[in-house]
């Protein structure tokens, strides 16, 4: 069974149970207030015209809500734990919502029908939901457990590490799923223990072409301590591709409480994954930034008319400035800022602004001290090239230096770049490649730690700069 078919499975019986939940709670609900309710069955459910709108809002509903929260994402690495709670929270706030929205309006016997009314719909849409889930769930979880379903894996590694942990993977009662095609040698590797198992499919350097020509869907770490310098590197070079990347843990790791067990029949591995936001997470900040965007449009539009005077009398030229910028998955796109430079004063090679820079204007600095110059932005968020929150985006031209001296930078081009950063808050504007590595740590720490809460803290540090002018 592939993905594209097993996913459209798990869509089809989510909507046959939602289906199938609103039919016997509509008819429950009509019967409580009418016993006779069988004799005239037609007139009374099948013609009513909530029943038959419900039929449609309902799964409808449902699909939304599940696709909001990912149900339909990674079908193949699916937790029956997980699933349970994920299907038990979203039905009972699906329920809830619903229930608020429509039903409270019906007419009862007492007020204990509507507990009992809340009661029956969330037992029949959590039970005809998750059993079904667990079913399809557990026939795939059997078939990766027998070897029928797996996933192409590469280990990075060559000595007795690497080859004790190969042993472990393919010796286990159950599999997890890892189809080993082969290893790649690190530098300065001189162990080849594996050599005999496994074929070498090529060195560290070669890895994001191994990766694309045997569409690898884990990556397996299995080296010392001391060459664990390399794992920034391996990072790196899958950023922003589907790939699973595991860590076989050292001693420290364990003492260190570092390793998160999702499986208690399988070999232990840390699952290195970047701190990025769940689905629900991540659909939600999508709302609140378009939402907050029209919100700050709307609010800012005199502030708009006093910077666009402002700019117009400070120097000659566009009220507006547009810089091509580097997005979300390396995608470029205009950024779009109003001018706080005298007209030209970039030409030829790229320059970073300084304190003193000459080619500000004196309202460019005001304007840079609250940041009002970055405030067109949020119409950028608006088409999805922003977000309010996230890694500021920079030019292509500085991403090569800065990856030169920090390959990592492009673990940033993950997420969405944004109107305010954790590095701008707490570094500012840099002015020259130094401060943009130094400002980087920042990011990478966002990125580390993403959450609607942190967005919350950065967008109010960011406010206070804002309001005392502090900003660099």
């Amino acid at each position: 069974m592939n993905k594209r078919l097993l996913t459209t499975l798990y869509i089809t019986m989510d909507v046959l149970a939602a289906v199938a939940a609103w039919v016997l709670f509509f008819i429950y609900r009509k019967y409580n207030v009418d016993h006779d309710l069988f004799g005239h069955f037609n007139e009374s459910v099948l013609a009513d015209p909530k029943f038959l709108i419900g039929l449609i809002v309902y799964p409808i509903y449902w699909l939304f809500l599940h696709t909001f929260v990912g149900s339909y994402n990674k079908v193949y690495r699916k937790s029956r734990l997980k699933e349970l709670m994920v299907t038990f929270m979203i039905t009972l706030i699906g329920t809830l919502l619903f229930f608020f929205a429509f039903i409270l309006d019906d007419i009862v016997n007492t007020y204990n029908d509507y507990i009992i009314y809340y009661a029956l719909l969330f037992g029949l849409q959590f039970f005809l939901t998750y059993i079904p889930r667990l079913i399809l769930t557990t026939n795939v979880v059997t078939k990766i457990h027998r070897g029928d379903i797996g996933f192409n894996t590469l280990i990075i590694g060559s000595d007795k590490i690497a080859l004790n942990l190969y042993h472990s993977l393919t010796k286990q009662d159950k599999t997890a799923g890892n189809f080993i095609i082969g290893y790649v040698m690190i530098p300065e590797e001189d162990d080849n223990s594996i050599s005999d198992e496994l074929p070498c499919l090529g060195m560290l350097d070669d890895l994001e072409n191994i990766v694309n020509e045997h569409s690898i869907e884990e990556l397996i770490i299995a080296i010392q301590n001391g060459k664990r310098r390399h794992i920034e590197s391996i990072m790196t070079t899958v950023h922003g591709k589907d790939i699973v990347l595991k860590l076989i843990p050292q001693h420290e790791d364990f003492l260190l409480e570092n390793i998160r067990i999702t499986s208690i029949i399988h070999e232990p591995l840390i699952t290195i994954r970047p701190g990025y936001l769940p689905d629900w997470q991540r659909h939600m900040k999508r709302i609140i930034d378009v939402f907050a965007s029209i919100i700050a449009i709307i609010l800012l539009s005199p502030i708009y008319l006093f910077l666009a005077i402002g700019v117009k009398s400070s120097s000659k030229g566009p009220v507006f400035y547009k810089q091509e910028r580097v997005g979300l998955r390396g995608k470029p796109f205009n950024i779009i800022k109003f001018r706080s430079m005298y007209i030209d004063a970039e030409k030829g090679t790229p320059q970073l602004s300084s304190k003193d820079d000459p080619r500000i204007t004196k309202f460019g600095k005001f304007m840079r001290k609250s940041r009002l110059d970055e405030t067109p932005q949020f119409f950028n968020v608006l088409l999805g090239e922003m977000s309010l929150v996230g890694p500021r985006p920079e030019r292509q031209f500085y991403i090569d230096q800065i990856v030169a001296k920090a390959p990592y930078y492009k673990l940033l081009q993950g997420v969405k770049p944004g109107i305010t950063s954790w590095g701008q808050v707490k570094y500012g504007y840099a002015e020259n490649l130094d401060q943009m590595i130094e400002r980087l740590r920042w990011d990478i720490l966002y990125i580390e730690n993403m959450s609607l809460q942190m967005d919350l803290k950065i967008l109010i540090y960011t406010a206070l700069i804002v309001l005392k002018r502090t900003g660099k």
